[in-house]
């Protein structure tokens, strides 16, 4: 059960009157499904008076929320644009606009776009009101804090290399990870992306491998141009990242195009296993 039990702090709340309706949120609004509750008001919070709006308009968030840039962004937009069914609109806190702000806008500058106007900050209420806050502090605490991917630029993609050199590579780095990217069309035109990854090793102890996956797929939604880059068709294409983590960052220093005729870069993976750094 979402938010509204979590999330709520005191005061008072805007009253919403007759002029509005409940309505199921719509199959189309993916975001918004599975946060605790089934039902949005329209209008919503964004202004949206009918259902295919509502649609249209949050379907430009979509991506953000996949690249999870935030804990609450999924909380914060469909706050928004699929507000809960109660008595009073429940606006998102200042304060977490400003976390989801912080955390996001750096990724919505990746893909050349700013913080928009129509979400400003200063005009949701302080967290004395009765809004959506963000998790306590204690939260952090209770679940463990992964590296952030970043924006980045785009590591040249190298095709052949002796295996030698690629455990070179390899020595000075803390995590590879096989990547199969192929393109996929939505309903709306997008593009978007499968992204399939499989740990081929990490020197980072403390990091489980679906982590690292985890990381990987992120890095790769934050940094779509090098997706596109490395999509040129519709045929899946299969990559080697390798990287380093520093200072609760996930760098990603090379990209090697992995083909079946490549054996080098296979057999550098199978020596691994038993390899000795120098």
């Amino acid at each position: 059960v979402l938010a509204v039990n979590g999330f709520l702090g005191v005061a008072t709340a805007l009253d919403i009157g007759l002029s509005t309706k409940c309505i199921a949120i719509p199959k189309e609004m993916g975001m918004c499904h599975k946060i605790g509750y089934s039902e949005m008001r329209l209008p919503n919070l964004m202004g949206h008076t009918s259902t295919a709006e509502a649609i249209l308009k949050s379907s430009t968030w979509q991506h953000l929320v996949h690249t999870d840039c935030h804990p609450h962004v999924r909380t914060f937009l469909c706050s928004l644009f699929a507000p809960i069914c109660l008595d009073t609109f429940i606006h998102p806190c200042r304060s977490m606009c400003a976390a989801v702000r912080a955390s996001c806008a750096p990724v919505l500058l990746c893909h050349g776009q700013p913080w928009p106007p129509s979400l400003d900050c200063d005009r949701f209420p302080g967290d004395e009101d009765t809004c959506l806050a963000p998790l306590t502090k204690d939260y952090k605490y209770l679940h463990k804090v992964l590296p952030k991917p970043i924006c980045q630029t785009c590591p040249a993609v190298e095709e052949f290399s002796t295996h030698k050199r690629v455990l070179e590579v390899f020595c000075d780095s803390n995590f590879a990870v096989k990547v199969k990217l192929s393109k996929k069309r939505t309903a709306f035109e997008d593009q978007e992306y499968n992204i399939e990854c499989q740990v081929e090793f990490n020197t980072q102890g403390s990091l489980l491998p679906y982590e690292t996956q985890s990381m990987i797929q992120q890095w790769l939604l934050i940094n779509e141009k090098c997706i596109e880059r490395m999509t040129p068709t519709h045929r899946p294409m299969v990559y080697l990242l390798v990287g380093n983590i520093e200072e609760g960052i996930i760098l990603v220093k090379q990209v090697y195009r992995w083909q079946r005729k490549d054996s080098q870069l296979t057999l550098a993976t199978q020596k691994w296993r038993h390899h000795k750094c120098l």
